[in-house]
């Protein structure tokens, strides 16, 4: 038989459920503890998404492998890959729960700070969840997208991401591109205001195009924000007030997780000036990506970044890998913990973005008076 007319199989099909190992971390660190009565179990998260992940990830290597557009289709329609999405969202409810409950019953400074880390990562990764729902045009997936946003407090991210990031993306003027030359710590703040404020722009504008107030119902950013306070509020009350500064402490670590995979994943990267003054389209240039199998399970393909951005509708499952893409070194996870330690971030990542536009930094999206090391 040729093998050229067999039906194209999905590879990876049975390994994306490994994605929600991740909400079920807290609950085996919960039995770790409950076995070892030591504090040090709730560092059990961090030490598999930020230490035996990233080396799984070298050990299995990259999938460069694409899905035949004839494949498309019914790879997008299939219910299976949507209901792993939907499946996390549960999940990393009853982790909060559980940690909260964890948290009144005193686990100590160091057992402290592990579960904000693990809450904090857990939801965190929720946001990637929930970015992979928001941009689909189901109202359902829409409002599981600001669900999942919740336990950050992040709401404004599902207006900011699909209505200015994407418009303004690897342009100076986009809050959640990072420059070239400018450290994780530097941008932190110019993306979490203007974020914030890029968001509360864009909605309010949408409101008074249609000649009403944005202080509506209807508003997406409030949607968002009023099932962070019923959430707290609700937890807040089962719990004790002893919780808020554990609520508050991991939605910081949560959006922070996400701002440090928006710096990795344009950093440096300018869309050109066409004739007209005007940035040239989105293409597969202006994203950094990554293949690495393992990291790619766990974060539904978010590290196919150049295809999302040149076709944000596309679900997960089919996000395809460009030889034209500039590909990181290593997987999100290792390159998160990089762009936490600049001298060495900037050791790894400068002279890629400068080999990217053939050493000329003037094409970089470039910090003022960028200075090469």
């Amino acid at each position: 038989m040729d093998v050229a007319v067999l039906p194209w199989r999905d590879t990876k099909r049975p390994l994306w459920p490994l994605a929600l190992v991740v909400p079920a971390l807290p609950f085996a660190a919960l039995l770790l503890a409950a076995a070892t009565r030591s504090p040090w179990a709730w560092w059990l998260t961090p030490v598999v998404i930020l230490g035996v992940i990233p080396l799984i990830d070298v050990l299995v290597g990259d999938d460069h492998r694409n899905p035949p557009e004839a494949a498309v289709p019914a790879l997008q329609a299939s219910p299976y890959y949507r209901w792993i999405t939907y499946l996390f969202l549960p999940a990393q409810f009853a982790a909060l729960v559980m940690a909260c409950a964890s948290w009144t019953r005193d686990p100590g400074a160091v057992g402290a700070v592990g579960l904000v880390l693990t809450i904090g990562l857990v939801n965190g990764i929720a946001i990637n969840t929930a970015h992979e729902l928001g941009h689909k045009r189901e109202n359902v997936e829409r409002w599981l997208s600001k669900i999942a946003l919740a336990p950050t407090g992040y709401g404004h991210f599902f207006v900011e991401h699909n209505r200015g990031h994407h418009v303004r993306v690897a342009t100076p003027e986009d809050p959640a591109s990072s420059r070239l030359g400018e450290s994780y710590y530097r941008f932190w703040p110019r993306t979490v205001l203007g974020s914030l404020s890029s968001a509360w722009r864009l909605e309010t504008s949408r409101h008074r195009l249609r000649g009403r107030s944005p202080w509506t119902v209807r508003n997406e950013i409030l949607h968002a924000w009023a099932m962070t306070l019923a959430l707290f509020t609700g937890l807040t009350i089962t719990f004790g007030p002893r919780v808020l500064p554990f609520l508050l402490l991991q939605a910081i670590v949560g959006f922070s997780v996400l701002e440090a995979v928006n710096y990795l994943e344009h950093y440096g990267l300018l869309r050109q000036r066409n004739a007209a003054g005007r940035y040239e389209k989105v293409d597969p240039r202006h994203s950094w990506n990554s293949d690495r199998l393992t990291t790619n399970v766990f974060l539904f393909q978010l590290q196919r970044h150049s295809d999302h951005h040149a076709n944000p509708l596309r679900r997960y499952q089919v996000l395809r890998s460009f030889d034209v893409s500039p590909q990181l070194p290593a997987g999100y996870a290792t390159m998160l913990l990089l762009a936490l330690i600049p001298p060495l971030w900037r050791r790894v990542m400068d002279h890629r973005v400068l080999a990217h536009y053939g050493g000329d930094a003037s094409l970089a999206n470039a910090t003022r008076g960028y200075r090469r090391r």
